[in-house]
């Protein structure tokens, strides 16, 4: 029962207030620049970027299970092999940092002129549904 509270009350609350939903939906490309901010602004702070790659490696599993053909005798063993699985890696990645403090300059512009866009969407969602 427990197992499926947590994801019960995950997806409850995920889904928002209809003014939260309004406001989501109406401020996703601020949060993503928010975001493209924060990322630059850290690859200055460390000096590099992190940069993500997928790597395929094999994994021992089972592959297929053979049926019971008679009950009296005991279940055949499952059979493995190797599946190859993606796992998601980070390494470090040199950066032009004159060229990454231009480009923070321009995320940083690029953001204000949203948030002065966003002002007044999220005004009108505040007065079409208040809480």
């Amino acid at each position: 029962m427990r197992r499926l509270l947590l994801p019960a009350l995950l997806l409850l609350v995920a889904c928002g207030t209809p003014q939260e939903q309004c406001i989501n939906r109406n401020t996703r490309d601020l949060r993503t620049m928010q975001k493209l901010v924060d990322e630059t602004q850290a690859n200055l702070t460390r000096g590099y970027a992190i940069e993500e790659y997928t790597v395929w490696v094999p994994v021992w599993q089972i592959c297929e299970v053979q049926p019971v053909t008679d009950p009296a005798l005991p279940a055949p063993p499952p059979r493995y092999c190797f599946e190859d699985e993606p796992q998601t890696r980070t390494r470090p990645k040199a950066i032009d940092l004159k060229a990454e403090r231009a480009k923070l300059e321009s995320l940083l512009q690029r953001r204000d002129e949203l948030a002065r866009a966003a002002e007044p969407v999220i005004a009108q969602c505040k007065a079409q549904y208040p809480e």
